[in-house]
């Protein structure tokens, strides 16, 4: 009987190991649009799969008119069903107050610390060199979003939308499936 039991529970720890590591996060697609290209243009904005096990996503926007004193941005999560709906969150907030002050955007402050590790992003203003974001590996987002914050299996938009002395410079949307 005891030996009968712990057969089961072996099976039953085997198949929690082995759901754990099949499930996960992968970006399937990332595009970066800059819509002043003489404000700013992307350098390089893409996906990488070394192996099997390492993957990560890489962009850097080059500036071409700068100090940049006034930041604004939009961010929004979009899931796939029958298309992309809106999920949860879709906030807007003033860039340079949102890096002097992480806790006034709970939200803003989850999404950006998806990147921020990975980033030169890390002050305020004003932004007077390119903006790197390096070698996000997508273990690193998959921790984020099924342990610190479990979002449901699902495919999923990210969308950003970057704005500069109040004109719409830039837009990236990252695009992710989490089984």
């Amino acid at each position: 009987m005891f030996r009968e039991a712990s057969l089961y529970f072996s099976l039953f720890l085997i198949t929690l190991i082995v759901h754990k590591s099949l499930s996960g996060f992968e970006l399937t697609n990332v595009k970066c649009t800059s819509l002043d290209e003489s404000f700013a243009s992307f350098e390089y904005c893409y996906l990488k799969s070394v192996n099997r096990t390492y993957k990560y996503g890489s962009l850097r926007v080059k500036l071409h008119k700068g100090p940049i004193y006034k930041v604004k941005l939009n961010l929004a999560i979009y899931q796939r069903l029958n298309g992309y709906k809106p999920f949860l969150y879709n906030v807007t907030v003033d860039g340079c107050k949102f890096i002097l002050n992480q806790k006034s955007s709970p939200v803003t402050a989850f999404i950006f610390n998806l990147f921020a590790p990975y980033s030169n992003m890390n002050h305020s203003c004003p932004f007077d060199h390119d903006l790197v974001v390096e070698k996000v590996p997508y273990s690193y987002i998959n921790d984020q979003l099924t342990n610190v914050l479990p979002f449901p299996k699902s495919s999923y938009a990210f969308c950003s939308d970057w704005y500069a002395d109040g004109i719409k410079r830039a837009s990236v949307n990252a695009y992710a499936t989490l089984t």
